[in-house]
């Protein structure tokens, strides 16, 4: 017998401590050379940690959140055999493999994060194997109905691969309706308990960011209402048209158009400013970050040189990348390099939002819901489809005359939509 214990390993790029995400092991378990450890984040890329060899754990050298620098002890490992003559005393994990999932946020680019996937168990285990004790192992959308449904997931019994509990397993433990013959009881949905939630892994750094760019940057928010109802119309008679052969249009690629037609006249607002330099950056090429929600968090992939896209590529990559950034695979150059970002949260969108400034960049247009309203025209009282644009920008650099220009130059072209292909 021989304790082995697996440093931290140096993941390179100067990388001097890293945050441990995830523990794929415990205490306890018989682990297998090459499985994976532990999943940590730096604030270049979320990567997999394997074991150099087999063995039994002893320790773990940190708790989920914790902050480990390179160097330090992150498992003892309790090894026998032919393994224990070829183990060294001590030594660093072998290179950490890319996980599955997205690269994090680069200092230049603060709201591309990783999608860090929920672990699956130690392989040792089978889904007999693990005690209804045990901590329950699934994804955030299973936390999420499970909480809905009113679940404590320890009871629930789990069916996937390592003990993972699946959507299935909730729906069979979910509870079937009573009828009541006398008056309805009102059901009010609320924890079991109160919970202490520790901010870690994509939660921590989206915190970081955002707390980054509301303390660096100045906001100012410029709110306007947009008449949409022939873009809407448009937009239907075209799906109508080539929705089968080109595919469906979703009024993203027709903001996208409007808004990289106005960057044209006001190229104060697709720029970033280094303001520990002194030097802002205004660039030629729009690369469009389009934020989207994840299980995981907001993310923000890029759509690249959005102004030389046409319709049906705008929304075909605008999906693409949804999916990729989604599923926790989007690459670290689909995350990074946005020069302004535009952020929607569809049919929930609100009235008005304050979108917080994807730092360092100077500029973002938020999108709201389109919701009927009676407006005068002509002297009429009429229904119309009307939506708002709630945008911020970096007062440091951009003045409100230009912030206000700008939203106007693409309330122009929304309002009357034969604008978007006129050059």
């Amino acid at each position: 017998m021989a304790v082995h214990t697996i440093k931290m390993p140096d993941i390179g790029e100067g990388i001097v401590e890293v945050e441990v995400v995830a523990w794929r092991i415990k205490v306890g378990d018989n682990i297998a050379e090459d499985q994976i450890l532990a999943d940590v984040m730096t604030d270049k890329a979320t990567v997999e940690i394997p074991s150099p060899v087999h063995g039994r754990v002893l320790a773990l050298g940190g708790e989920a959140g914790e902050v480990m620098r390179v160097g330090s002890d992150l498992v003892r490992i309790e090894v026998s055999g032919e393994g224990a003559g070829e183990a060294a005393a001590s030594s660093s994990a072998p290179a950490p493999a890319p996980a599955k999932q997205a690269a994090a946020a680069s200092p230049a680019a603060p709201m591309r994060q990783a999608a860090v996937a929920e672990p699956p168990a130690a392989a040792a285990h089978s889904p007999q194997d693990i005690s209804l004790n045990d901590k329950p192992i699934a994804s955030p959308s299973v936390r999420r109905r499970a909480w809905e449904l009113g679940l404590d997931l320890a009871q629930v019994r789990p069916s996937g691969s390592g003990g993972r509990i699946m959507h299935a397993d909730l729906e069979g433990c979910a509870p079937q309706p009573q009828v009541l013959a006398g008056p309805v009881a009102v059901q009010v949905k609320r924890l079991a308990a109160d919970e202490v939630i520790k901010i870690t892994g994509l939660r921590r750094k989206i915190a970081q960011k955002m707390q980054e760019s509301k303390r660096r940057i100045p906001h100012f928010s410029y709110v306007e209402e947009v008449d949409v109802t022939e873009l809407e119309a448009l937009r239907e008679q075209i799906n109508a048209r080539w929705a089968a052969a080109r595919g469906k249009l979703t009024l993203l690629p027709l903001l996208v158009r409007a808004i990289t037609r106005a960057v044209a006249e006001f190229p104060q607002v697709n720029a970033r400013l280094d303001d520990e330099a002194g030097v802002l950056t205004r660039y030629s090429a729009v690369h469009l970050g389009v934020a989207a929600q994840t299980d995981a968090g907001l993310m923000v992939p890029v759509l690249r040189d959005a102004q030389t896209l046409n319709l049906w590529t705008a929304a075909a990559e605008i999906k693409r990348l949804a999916e990729v950034a989604r599923s926790g695979r989007a690459t670290r150059d689909e995350l990074s390099g946005s020069t302004l970002t535009l952020t929607s949260l569809g049919a929930l969108g609100g009235i008005v939002t304050t979108p917080v400034i994807n730092h360092p960049e100077v500029a973002i247009v938020g999108v709201n819901k389109i919701v009927e309203r009676p407006m005068m025209r002509g002297g009429l009282v009429v229904g119309r489809l009307m939506m708002n644009l709630s945008s911020s920008f970096d007062h440091r650099v951009v003045d409100g005359m230009i912030a206000a220009q700008f939203i106007q130059a693409i309330r122009a072209q929304l309002e009357s939509p034969a604008m978007l292909f006129i050059d």
